[in-house]
């Protein structure tokens, strides 16, 4: 069982009079400066002045400065920029301002775990990764609540890195709720098998498939768009309120048996073994060098894959659907801004 700790377990004091920099105003960047400025903490934030973000971080009431004179004034240097971003980040902005006796955070550990930034040993690095997107993180911490956080300890140079690490998550709210003690090698492997598995990769193929089944046997694309994608959200919401048996308590008997005797049909054995092979490329480094080198070579491919996705039949069936449904949110553009990360731990990036 993991440990959870708790406002009686933080020290709030311990990064009062230090300086926090939040490098990044994106999703995360700015729930967690918000919270922790709210907190009562000392906050500025890093920013190159031309973009939007900065903008809007001065509007919000803070200090903007430029990365590498954030770096250079914080004792806490967090990094809340995609992953793919961060080296370079680090070599131009932080290294060298990453002295002896400073704090490197951080809230995914793809960049700390595959060593694409190597800290030198006289600072302490930290993870607080909350669990949830930066909007939920900020609005649950206005309503006196907090989000469970993830909390992992690299190095320990001070002797007081937990301390620290807990006061952090103190200051963003996360131990109203409980923060869940792991270490960046867990954090960071299951984050990634999750999202490539399961959240995102599985799920996004297994609505693909269905649709695709449905309209190839015949079936209007738009009913195969409700059934395979619209009323996915019913049957998430219900799991993540109560698991698995408070979704089945609410759908029909009909479905439950359908549930219990069809399910492993589709993801089954087969499913399981690649999904051990994808673990097993996660685990080994291979699918972050992949990542690295593919972001190296100007992420063509990247942008290619993206595109194709685009032209599947199931986003053009399902943007006309939703021009129908005038409850749902305006749809936007994601964020390329590497300075604005998009909520990805899902929660992240």
């Amino acid at each position: 069982m993991a440990t959870v700790f708790y406002e009686r377990d933080a020290n709030p004091a311990a990064l009062k009079g230090k300086t926090i920099a939040i490098l990044g105003y994106g999703s995360q960047g700015h729930a967690q400066a918000q919270n922790l400025r709210d907190s009562g903490y000392n906050v500025i934030v890093g920013l190159d002045p031309a973009r939007a973000s900065a903008k809007q971080a001065r509007a919000d009431g803070f200090t903007v400065v430029s990365p590498a004179e954030a770096a250079k004034r914080g004792d806490w240097i967090q990094i809340l920029t995609p992953d793919e971003t961060q080296h370079q980040l680090y070599e131009a902005a932080i290294r060298p301002h990453l002295t002896s006796g400073k704090i490197l955070g951080v809230s995914h550990g793809f960049s700390i775990h595959f060593k694409t930034i190597v800290p030198p040993a006289g600072v302490d690095v930290v993870m607080i990764a909350p669990k949830s997107p930066g909007h939920l993180l900020r609005r649950v911490y206005s309503e006196g609540r907090g989000v469970p956080s993830l909390l992992a300890i690299q190095q320990d140079a001070s002797g007081r890195a937990h301390e620290y690490a807990l006061s952090y998550a103190h200051g963003i709210g996360s131990t109203r709720a409980g923060v869940l003690e792991t270490t960046f090698k867990e954090e960071t492997e299951s984050d990634l098998f999750g999202e490539q598995a399961v959240l995102c990769g599985g799920l996004t193929s297994l609505i693909k498939k269905g649709f695709e089944t449905l309209v190839e046997a015949g079936y209007q694309p738009e009913v195969a768009y409700f059934e395979c994608l619209h009323e996915m959200k019913l049957i998430v919401d219900l799991i993540y309120e109560g698991g698995l048996g408070r979704m089945r308590y609410s759908i029909s008997n009909t479905a439950e048996y359908g549930d219990l005797t069809r399910g492993e049909k589709v993801v089954g054995d087969e499913t399981r073994a690649a999904m051990k092979e994808i673990l097993a490329r996660i685990q080994d480094g291979s699918f972050a060098r992949e990542w690295v080198e593919e972001n190296r070579q100007g992420g063509r491919k990247f942008a290619a894959l993206r595109e194709k996705e685009k032209q599947h039949p199931i986003e053009e069936v399902g943007a006309n659907l939703r021009a129908m449904m005038s409850w749902l949110p305006q749809e936007k553009k994601k964020s390329t801004d590497a300075g604005d990360p998009p909520a990805a731990k899902v929660v992240n990036a």
